[in-house]
């Protein structure tokens, strides 16, 4: 039966003001079948036409909230992880949990780029698995000695295959080569993944690289494009310095993930050639408060923590100029949380960050309708429109007075993904495996 939510103050994620007085119908089908604004029910004839009705005063409706830069498959902790020193029922507990609570925290759809494997976010529309909608980019594509080869320095690369957990987690596949890069994306591909992701400098958390690298040469990248627009979809990269960022572009890659020296000529470029960013703030917040801990307790290991953090406090500050640059530039801008380990269960902290650099509704705006144009799910999802699916969150106060909103989720009174109650704190009881199937987006 199709449900009126009433009288509630309407943030629609297209950055138009927002609407007191506002009344949204939910079709029994999980779209969306009316917006109204500014009249009464009784004016509207609402509670005439056979639909349930749930007066919502006092409620801000938004879109469910995207994050498009999510790494479910590295939900244990990371350290842990890279040490090889994590049971598979553990890694599989920690992902299914991370699943469960980015619906707490509004979180009604993830892009994957971290080599979660096709058959969880097949468990989720199923109904086998409570969770977001997932989109996945596989295993993550590395270069041999490349960020994302993560575990002991010591081990022969051969070995590296020997982590994978099928249909669970691979993090990374090693290729070396334009035909091993396509070999690699083809076999991603066949193990359900949505979209491929490279990594085309280096990184962070992986020992033995440094932002500053470039890897992989722009006909590897190349190859791994042809195969993705062959299947109708693309390439997203992680990248920090501008080398590797301009010669995926050259290769036809159409996200950028990080992007932390992008300069005015570089942003006028991605927008130039309809390539989006994924900014991604909230690790550095992270690494600051652990590096903290590791300065109060000392110790085996603190010097070399302590050099990460400060590489990571260099690209945040990096990404934190680039945001209004590339703004400025008409790039499309996503948001994403890139939160490894546990404290997955705080992503909404990167709408925080992003406000803090532009104002809650552009972070909004970002985290919804512009994600799902990443996600190329504009036509279904993002934006509280007729026609599109009924994925919405109803808070008791309004995250653009107060963004800190987004964070407390005893202020999220009800989450709807497809038009089905998920969670929130109304009264709602948060569905479980079921055999409710997630409706199909085109």
């Amino acid at each position: 039966m199709a449900t009126w939510y009433t009288n509630l103050t309407l943030i629609d994620g297209t950055g138009a003001a927002a609407q007191e007085r506002s009344h949204v119908r939910v079709d029994d089908d999980g779209t969306i079948g009316a917006v109204e604004s500014g009249a009464d029910t009784g004016a509207l004839g609402i509670g005439g036409d056979g639909a349930d009705v749930v007066d919502c005063a006092g409620r801000f409706l938004t879109p469910g909230l995207i994050d498009a830069h999510s790494h479910l498959g590295l939900a244990s902790d990371i350290d842990a992880t890279m040490r090889l020193d994590v049971s598979v029922a553990e890694t599989a507990r920690d992902i299914f949990e991370a699943c469960s609570d980015a619906l707490d925290a509004g979180f009604t759809t993830i892009r994957d780029v971290g080599g979660l494997e096709g058959p969880v976010p097949d468990l989720i529309r199923r109904g086998r698995l409570r969770g977001p909608r997932v989109l996945t980019s596989g295993p993550v594509q590395c270069q041999t000695g490349g960020h994302g080869q993560m575990g002991p320095r010591f081990e022969p690369t051969e070995l590296f295959d020997c982590h994978q957990i099928v249909g669970l987690r691979t993090a990374s596949m090693l290729s070396d080569g334009p035909d091993e890069v396509r070999r690699n994306v083809r076999e991603t591909f066949r193990r359900g993944a949505d979209l491929i992701k490279m990594c085309v400098t280096g990184g962070v958390i992986t020992v033995g690289t440094n932002p500053s690298d470039t890897q992989f040469t722009v006909p590897e990248v190349r190859a791994a494009v042809e195969e993705a627009e062959a299947r109708g979809t693309y390439v997203t990269v992680h990248a920090h310095n501008n080398a590797g960022l301009l010669a995926a572009v050259e290769a036809g890659v159409k996200c950028i993930e990080h992007g932390s020296e992008v300069n005015r000529e570089v942003a006028e470029l991605l927008a130039e050639k309809e390539v989006a960013l994924v900014p991604t703030l909230a690790p550095g917040e992270i690494l600051r408060e652990r590096s903290q801990k590791v300065r109060e307790r000392g110790g085996q290991g603190a010097d070399a923590y302590l050099k990460q953090f400060s590489v990571t406090e260099r690209l945040i500050a990096g990404m934190s100029e680039v945001v209004p640059l590339a703004r400025e530039a008409g790039v499309l801008l996503g948001l994403g949380a890139d939160i490894t380990g546990p404290r997955q269960r705080e992503r909404a902290m990167e709408l925080v960050l992003r406000a803090k650099i532009e104002d809650p509704m552009a972070a909004l705006v970002s985290a919804t309708r512009d994600n799902a144009r990443i996600c190329r799910l504009e036509d279904t999802i993002g934006t509280v429109e007729v026609g599109k699916v009924a994925d919405l969150c109803f808070w008791s106060e309004s995250p653009l007075d107060d963004v800190e909103v987004f964070t407390d989720t005893a202020k999220l009174a009800l989450v709807l993904q497809g038009g089905r109650a998920v969670a929130g704190t109304d009264g709602t009881t948060a569905q479980t495996a079921s055999p409710w199937v997630q409706p199909a987006l085109s």
